[in-house]
């Protein structure tokens, strides 16, 4: 339990000093575990055991989510962060589709890059950092019109002052590439 406030802690700080793998990376470090593991006890449990068994498997899925996001946003290892990603078993979870989405855009695989966002949208229609790939997903294939659409949607989520939103509008407005 000790290790959550720690993580949190080094994550500040490291956000804090400006440290620039942490900045120039949009994604979610810190993705909603699934509350369902997916994997179902056999036999007779206790409720001590479920509780291990539940906090286990979100600390592996968090661990799992970690690895690939670092060989994504650090190593720009787009192919492997994929393979890791699909290998967790989680697609249907809308950190880990944006993410699949965002490695298969960088890797030019556009029809897969819609394929994921549209399912990280299916799992969460609120997900910012979705609606802000898929703008930039949008304005890459040159239909600026739906970017801003996507644009107005990352604004009534999180507002203008979000980095969702303002690394989408830098994009529109040519400012940056992402």
């Amino acid at each position: 339990m000790r290790k959550t406030p720690l993580l949190a802690a080094l994550i500040l700080a490291a956000a804090v000093s400006g440290a620039p793998q942490l900045a120039a990376a949009m994604g979610s470090s810190n993705p909603t575990p699934p509350s369902d593991s997916g994997s179902k006890p056999s036999g007779k449990t206790d409720s001590k055991k479920k509780k291990n068994d539940k906090s286990s498997s979100a600390k592996e899925f968090l661990d799992r989510y970690h690895a690939a996001y670092a060989l994504i946003y650090d190593k720009e290892d787009y192919q492997s962060g994929i393979t890791a990603l699909r290998a967790m078993g989680y697609d249907d979870n809308a950190d880990v589709a944006t993410l699949l989405g965002y490695a298969s855009r960088k890797l030019g695989r556009y029809d897969d890059a819609k394929y994921w966002y549209d399912k990280a949208l299916a799992a969460d229609p609120k997900h910012a950092l979705t609606w802000s790939y898929y703008g930039m997903w949008h304005a890459e294939q040159g239909n600026l019109l739906k970017a801003k659409d996507d644009l107005e949607q990352v604004r009534l989520i999180c507002g203008t002052e979000c980095r969702e939103y303002g690394a989408l509008k830098e994009v529109i407005d040519g400012t940056r590439s992402y």
